[in-house]
């Protein structure tokens, strides 16, 4: 039985844990052979024997040079392409030095458009380009900075959708996922949160990284789907 990514190569740009790995996982049960990329070689190792994958490349995808140097190092070209790396910065505008704004703004616009610059020549056509962003970011309580970042991003994905095509560009928006990255940035709060949500989400349950690859998969196979942005929250932003 073959499935629906076999003979494929998907990449994945921060995908030593969360949602990288989970997708990575997904796809090679759909047949395909993954790339993992991370900064943290020990992580990105494990991650690699957890999923069976092709290589791997340990180097920060913030530094446009390491960037370029790897998929120049790339001896075939890929299939699809998913961006994972970064985090949100929540913090209020006056409380960051200039290097985090710039450094919060690097980590999903700038790795992004430097990932695209690549694209042409290291993506087949026909495969894809998936970035991240979120549902939380649309409200200005958030904070200027992330809600800046959180609707560009949709904006870009579509000016790429044309500008790369056929290569194919989507971006998936989740709420609330479970992973090591919300347990970092909520700490102590993260069980009052995970309950609150399985009382309040319409879905009754926690979102996962299995559903956002779930999402990413999908995304990967269907080619009918190119400039668009997909929410994955739970039903988070019908709530009041």
């Amino acid at each position: 039985m073959t499935g629906a990514l076999d003979g494929q190569r998907v990449l994945v740009l921060g995908g030593s844990g969360g949602i990288g790995l989970e997708t990575a996982r997904s796809a090679r049960a759909e047949g395909a052979q993954v790339v993992l990329t991370g900064r943290n070689e020990q992580r990105l190792a494990q991650a690699a024997a957890e999923v069976g994958a092709q290589s791997t490349a340990t180097f920060d995808v913030n530094d446009p040079a390491a960037l370029a140097d790897f998929f120049g190092g790339l001896a075939d070209p890929v299939d699809q392409v998913m961006v994972t790396a970064g985090r949100p910065r929540y913090a209020a505008l006056v409380d960051m030095t200039p290097e985090e704004v710039r450094d919060a703004v690097s980590e999903h616009l700038a790795v992004a458009l430097e990932v695209a610059r690549h694209v042409p020549t290291h993506v087949r056509p026909g495969g894809s380009v998936i970035l991240m962003s979120g549902t939380g970011g649309r409200s200005a309580r958030a904070g200027s900075l992330v809600a800046a970042v959180t609707v560009s991003t949709p904006a870009l994905a579509a000016g790429l959708a044309l500008e790369l095509a056929p290569v194919r560009v989507n971006v998936i928006a989740p709420g609330f996922v479970d992973t090591p990255l919300s347990a970092s940035l909520l700490g102590d709060d993260l069980d009052r949160r995970r309950d609150e949500l399985r009382r309040t989400l319409p879905i009754r349950r926690v979102v996962g990284p299995r559903d956002v690859a779930a999402l990413a998969v999908h995304l990967m196979i269907n080619t009918a789907l190119t400039g668009a942005t997909y929410d994955i929250d739970g039903g988070q932003q019908l709530l009041a």
